[in-house]
């Protein structure tokens, strides 16, 4: 049985909220974060009104199986995120809280986006096709839409409260948070990507390019937030993949796709998703879960 409840806001008395974002509700513990996805989903930096089910869950359970696989490389912030482990003073929540939730620790965010690119995509392919450069770094002449790049390249972005992120250079990074964390977060980043890569591979699905976020813990660098999910990385189906053309995907780009052709302009308040796109959009979701970590995810229901 698959699980059709939406959750696009959370009610927990007695908890201190500490922040909300475009899809997550955050409460704070004292020395831990509660972090809860919601079934909200955005495009264009704009919250939808309606939510897609089961999209929350996805999004913790995936960054949950990336945490797990991905320690050796660096840590991050997960202490769990399966319920029946969490205090006991949460347990009260577990309808709001099953397969959609995270106990993790506190760290000191650092203020910017770790995007690393393996494929000519996105905004990416958009700048290229206009000046040759991929924010602001030239690139070889010829690269096609869709071109896997020789190597994949590490273009961080400012972590805007509201708004729009901001690509910056890798010059601009050091600037603002200091040479040295700013090689480390190059480094880790695209090591991250090369191992997620190469897995996801191996199951059918090619990350074109994903975005991280990283924190300190005691002054050691950590991951934070998500990872490698379907709102945080651009994922494509493998066997169908050519270059010189959009590829379909297992992300939101299905409903970006949709709000383009709807004529909305790209400010609030957004247009409703009709059913069939949330239904898609769920479906993909689930398959990109499915594929990645080999199961269901509601297999046991």
């Amino acid at each position: 049985m698959v699980n059709h409840i939406i959750i696009t806001s959370t009610n927990l008395p007695g908890l201190k909220h500490h922040s909300r974002g475009k899809v997550r509700d955050i409460y704070d513990l004292g020395s831990e974060l509660l972090i809860i996805a919601t079934d909200r989903i955005s495009a264009f930096d704009v919250i939808l009104p309606n939510g897609v089910p089961d999209k929350g869950a996805v999004l913790t359970q995936l960054s949950a199986f990336w945490f797990q696989k991905t320690r050796h490389i660096i840590p991050n912030h997960l202490i769990a995120a399966d319920v029946a482990s969490f205090p006991d003073s949460l347990q009260r929540f577990t309808d709001q809280l099953r397969d959609r939730a995270m106990l993790v620790k506190k760290a000191e965010r650092i203020d910017a986006e770790c995007v690393v690119r393996g494929y000519m995509a996105g905004s990416a392919w958009a700048e290229y096709r206009q000046s040759g450069t991929v924010c602001g770094e030239r690139l070889a002449a010829g690269l096609r839409e869709s071109e896997e790049l020789p190597e994949p390249v590490f273009t961080p972005s400012t972590k805007a409260a509201e708004g729009h992120d901001e690509n910056i250079s890798t010059r601009v990074l050091a600037d603002t948070v200091g040479a040295d964390l700013a090689r480390r977060l190059e480094e880790k980043s695209l090591e991250m990507y090369r191992y997620a890569a190469a897995m996801a591979r191996e199951r059918g699905i090619i990350i074109a390019d994903t975005k991280m976020e990283f924190g300190l813990i005691d002054g050691e660098l950590v991951l934070i937030d998500e990872l490698l999910t379907p709102d945080s990385s651009r994922f494509w189906e493998a066997e169908t993949y050519r270059v010189g053309e959009s590829q379909p995907s297992f992300d939101k780009q299905f409903v970006r796709d949709w709000l383009e052709e709807s004529g909305w302009n790209k400010e609030p308040p957004a247009p409703q998703l009709p059913p069939e796109v949330v239904e898609k959009t769920r479906a993909k979701y689930l398959e990109a879960y499915r594929r990645i970590v080999g199961k269901p995810l509601f297999e046991k229901r």
